[in-house]
């Protein structure tokens, strides 16, 4: 089920017979670490997830998740560099080592800039979407939807590439809800799994009989939007005061005016946060405006008659 690992000495594991030193714990959730190690044949850092599976499902659950990342060679998602399944007594420990990012994520961005009173420009924000688009179309065109697309879901690259991460939470596109008892299954499987501020209004009130598509992705990707432009995801506060995000997205977005922001970058917005699912963009449809949108690359003119 996966590779041989093995703690070799205090600080240093092994895995896929290549032994990494333990630097620093980076982060962690509700039942998952995430560590700093340095790969000793490469010199290189690494993020090591450690998932930690009590039951049998949580096992599938972590394989499922590196099956996801193995989908895809996409510059837009993150890669698994290796995986492997580890005992500890009774439990078990998936641990999935992924390439490092040492800038962090789009959200570590927006918050440097507010803490200064900036924001990311026109510019930037078209060109964080276009990468965005891209790992979100391989995604789609794989027949999966990421459903747990949110700013801290993205990292940033060297270049400030954007690169999506959390693949535990992908299913397939096009479910087909028939009935009340998969249509509160779905339910509650989106409030373990969809962030409430980034989760489409479909997912908070399933219906009997509908499909539900990954046009899902397309609400989170103007929610990331709305925050790259404003430094707060449109929700946030709503959820921040403890009121109702299910009552709150089923009522059009209102977009504050900013001279920062272009009247097609508006658009863009207001079209992604389209309440009706049927009525929202597919993704190809996006990023064919997005491409529209580009600014022109250094040195090259464009000629007005």
């Amino acid at each position: 089920m996966g590779h041989a690992l093995c703690v070799c000495s205090r600080g240093t594991v092994t895995i896929d017979n290549k032994r990494y030193l333990f630097i620093q714990k980076l982060g962690e959730g509700g039942f998952s670490y995430v560590d700093l190690v340095e790969g000793l044949h490469d010199g290189r850092f690494y993020a090591l997830k450690r998932i930690l599976c009590h039951e049998q499902q949580d096992q599938e659950e972590a394989q499922r998740e590196a099956d996801m990342h193995r989908l895809f060679r996409h510059p837009n998602i993150l890669h698994l560099v290796a995986y492997c399944l580890r005992e500890r007594g009774t439990k078990h420990e998936a641990w999935l080592l992924l390439p490092f990012f040492k800038r962090g994520t789009l959200w570590n961005e927006i918050e440097r800039l507010k803490d200064k009173g900036n924001f990311l420009t026109e510019d930037q924000i078209l060109q964080l979407l276009l990468g965005i688009c891209r790992g979100l179309e391989a995604i789609h065109a794989q027949g999966y939807a990421h459903r747990d697309l949110k700013p801290t879901n993205i990292l940033l690259g060297d270049e400030g590439q954007p690169v999506l991460m959390d693949l535990g939470s992908m299913n397939q596109a096009c479910i087909h809800v028939e009935g009340s008892r998969q249509a509160l299954a779905l339910q509650d499987w989106a409030a373990q799994r969809c962030t409430i501020s980034y989760r489409a209004p479909e997912l908070f009130s399933v219906q009997s009989h509908c499909v539900i598509d990954e046009r899902t992705d397309v609400w989170s990707l103007g929610c990331v939007l709305y925050a790259m432009m404003f430094g707060e995801g449109p929700y946030d506060m709503v959820f921040q005061k403890g009121d109702s995000v299910a009552l709150a997205v089923q009522n059009q977005l209102s977009i504050p005016q900013s001279p920062r922001h272009s009247s097609a970058m508006r658009q863009l917005l207001a079209s992604m946060m389209t309440v009706d699912p049927q009525q929202r963009p597919h993704i190809p449809l996006l990023l064919s405006q997005l491409e529209a949108l580009q600014p022109p690359a250094p040195g090259q003119h464009t000629t007005q008659i």
